[in-house]
């Protein structure tokens, strides 16, 4: 299962790293590049509670081979986009189905491992799950600037051998496919996916059409309204996609919280440290890749604690001491991120990602134990989707914090060296919007300008970035508040995961599939 959702982890980060060399070999404008990176988020939110659901239905194992097989043949066909007019539209529309691939797999392969091990033994094995996959997000930029150096096409055709692997384990470890058969809330699915995906469309192009935008208050507003008839829908649904009376658990709702909150400073600080170590640091993208593994020798080794603290504790514990340390860590790193140097922080981005660490698995594991009737596909739709709703709403308010923030701090760098204020202004904003584009590179950023300005650009962005830190820090406080909410109980068996659930929804359909269906 690790060899298979490593894809899909990296597949969010190497695709920004190759983006000046596809937009030079293909001719791509920057607003389809940007396209290309989004295409594949914005599917793969549309699509995961569907993803969960169905893998209850067909099968873990049997999603999780379909879903792989569905991700790298559009991964094959990613690399083999062709030159001309159609490239764009080719490789937009392989990115997305990329998404969908990624959608039916991950929820099909946690909940295999899920299966697989006891509720007493979970936490363990799924900190090594999340542990491996969250550092394989760090690792997509190292990979993705090594291939680069090769060719861009290379960074989709490493997913081939990669599946192949996986495949050939999951054939060879004998894992049981149990199917459930049940009819799919289509209108359900329907629903979700339109609302996810426009208000997740809202979120991605905030920063380039304006938080003042009608279409972004269109999106992000007409996305969420379609969200308020899905969970109104699925009420009155014989057979719902997601069955919204788990919320009805105080622990799974504070087990959502706290990831809600907790992902905002987790998945965009991958963008935001690649960002900050090339251009406030001047690294190359392979260096700024080994920048973000401080961050992961905190994450890795405090998710292994995490998990043999919800075994030993239950998940109330680790979250309070994840969220606690994670918000010293990302304040302390904010205060001092405008020491050029990674002498000066690494303690801190350390701290910060073993504050990570130390919640995202009990959090995600106690949310699936408590699976409603053992649809742990279900459960993990529901979890993903909402991480994933998170993260995309943190990159789109902290990317405009930071482009803001980068803007008038160079508006005010360059009106001291002499130019007019209005030109000041149009020259900062020319300037960031070309230094935070898709693929920033040191090596690209900045040419031809002054080596002293150049330097004082680059402190004007990396002070930006502290309110991007604190903000963080704020998220994390929050999520602390969540995990106060927390009731404490734990789940050590199936069968009091089955005591602690609530009462699902009263079907209109036969006596016999309510029966089956509570059995």
């Amino acid at each position: 299962m690790l060899f298979a959702v490593s894809m899909t982890f990296i597949d969010q980060t190497v695709v920004s790293i190759a983006a000046p060399s596809i937009i030079r070999e293909l001719g791509l404008s920057a607003g389809g590049m940007q396209w290309v990176v989004n295409a594949y988020l914005l599917t793969l939110a549309a699509f995961f509670a569907l993803g969960g659901r169905i893998s209850d239905i067909a099968g873990h194992k049997r999603m999780m081979l379909v879903g792989t097989a569905v991700f790298v043949a559009a991964s094959a066909l990613c690399g083999a986009v062709p030159t001309g007019g159609a490239a764009e539209p080719w490789l937009i529309g392989f990115r997305a189905v990329q998404g969908v691939g990624a959608a039916l797999l991950f929820p099909a392969a946690l909940a295999v491992v899920v299966e697989v091990f006891p509720v007493e033994r979970r936490g363990r094995a799924l900190a090594l799950f999340f542990g491996v996959a969250g550092g394989l997000t760090a690792i997509g930029p190292i990979l993705g600037g090594w291939l680069t150096s090769w060719t861009w096409r290379a960074i989709f055709w490493v997913n081939v051998p990669v599946a192949a692997v996986a495949l050939v384990l999951t054939l060879r470890a004998r894992i049981r496919n149990t199917p459930r058969p049940e009819p799919v809330d289509w209108p359900g699915a329907v629903l979700v996916a339109v609302g996810m995906g426009l208000s997740v469309l809202g979120l991605q192009q905030a920063a380039l059409w304006g938080w003042d935008s009608a279409a972004t208050w269109l999106c992000i507003g007409g996305g969420l309204a379609v969200l308020v008839l899905f969970v109104l829908a699925e009420l009155r649904s014989r057979d719902p996609l997601i069955t919204v009376q788990v919320f009805a658990d105080r622990a799974f709702s504070a087990d959502n919280a706290v990831l809600f909150f907790a992902m905002p400073a987790f998945v965009p600080v991958f963008f935001f440290a690649s960002l900050y170590a090339q251009l406030a640091l001047g690294y190359s993208a392979d260096e700024a890749g080994l920048y973000l593994l401080m961050f992961f020798a905190g994450f890795g080794p405090a998710s292994q604690i995490g998990g043999r603290i919800l075994d030993r504790r239950g998940a109330r514990p680790a979250m309070l001491l994840g969220t606690a340390v994670g918000a010293a860590g990302f304040a302390l790193w904010a205060a001092r991120i405008t020491r050029l140097s990674p002498a000066a922080q690494w303690p801190w981005i350390v701290l910060a990602g073993a504050g990570i660490g130390l919640l995202l698995t009990p959090a995600s594991t106690d949310a699936v134990n408590r699976a409603i009737g053992r649809s742990y596909g279900e459960v993990t739709g529901i979890t993903q989707t909402i991480r994933n709703y998170a993260a995309s709403a943190g990159l789109a308010v902290f990317g405009t914090v930071l482009l803001h923030t980068t803007a008038n701090r160079i508006t005010s760098t360059l009106e001291e060296r002499g130019l007019p204020q209005g030109t000041a202004r149009s020259t900062a904003e020319l300037i960031t919007r070309s230094l935070t584009g898709p693929g920033p590179g040191a090596s690209g950023a900045g040419s031809g300008v002054d080596p002293a300005l150049l330097d004082a650009v680059r402190a004007d962005f990396a002070a930006a970035y502290r309110p991007v830190l604190y903000g963080m820090a704020a998220a994390l406080a929050v999520a602390f508040l969540c995990a106060l909410w927390h009731p404490g109980t734990r789940v050590t068996t199936e069968s009091e995961a089955a005591r602690s659930r609530p009462a699902a929804p009263p079907a209109a359909g036969p006596e016999e599939r309510e029966a089956d269906r509570e059995g």
